[in-house]
């Protein structure tokens, strides 16, 4: 079965957005990231992709020329009228409404031997960590401090999740840590 990785990016002080819920400081050059190794081998490596309605709602409702050209699981409570711009035969939308769970289940399937990377905010990343749905935590953190904003921290309320270090590559800008998540 797939295995599941949780992807995001975030200030040194732990922000995913500022107060204003912008990450412009947090993706200073989106072309330059499109570029880089760590990114190429997730999109070559990823069969299918996780997302909260917050993310599929940031694109405005056009996803023509996004990076992951997979089938992409939205998790919502309201499916959306008019589905974005972008799908083609393998890349294509499904919105699921009866939960985490089941859109991760639905992406391992789909996923077939690949990964199912999850993208998006901190609800949805929050609701994988704290039902132990991803196998590693894949984290860019940049080095701005935004003073305030969204935490990608908060809200666990699981007690303690246990983290190991797999690799920590730094690069212009960033330093990207993963970690295997201890079940």
């Amino acid at each position: 079965m797939a295995k599941v990785i949780l992807g995001i990016t975030m200030s040194l002080d732990g922000f995913i957005n500022d107060r204003n819920g912008d990450v412009g400081r947090l993706y200073p050059d989106l072309a330059k990231l499109r570029e880089t190794e760590l990114l190429q081998e997730s999109i070559k490596t990823t069969g299918a992709v996780v997302m909260g309605r917050y993310a599929y709602d940031m694109a405005h409702g056009d996803f023509t020329g996004y990076e992951y050209q997979r089938p992409i699981f939205v998790v919502t409570h309201n499916v959306p009228e008019v589905v974005a711009k972008g799908e083609n035969g393998n890349f294509r939308f499904e919105f699921v409404t009866d939960g985490i769970e089941s859109a991760v289940e639905q992406a391992k399937v789909a996923a077939g031997t690949k990964i199912v990377t999850v993208i998006g905010g901190a609800n949805i990343a929050q609701q994988c960590l704290r039902n132990v749905l991803v196998d590693e935590l894949h984290i860019g953190i940049i080095p701005v401090l935004l003073g305030d904003g969204l935490r990608f921290f908060e809200h666990l309320e699981t007690g303690q999740i246990k983290l190991e270090i797999i690799s920590v590559v730094k690069s212009d800008g960033r330093t990207d840590i993963s970690y295997r998540v201890v079940k």
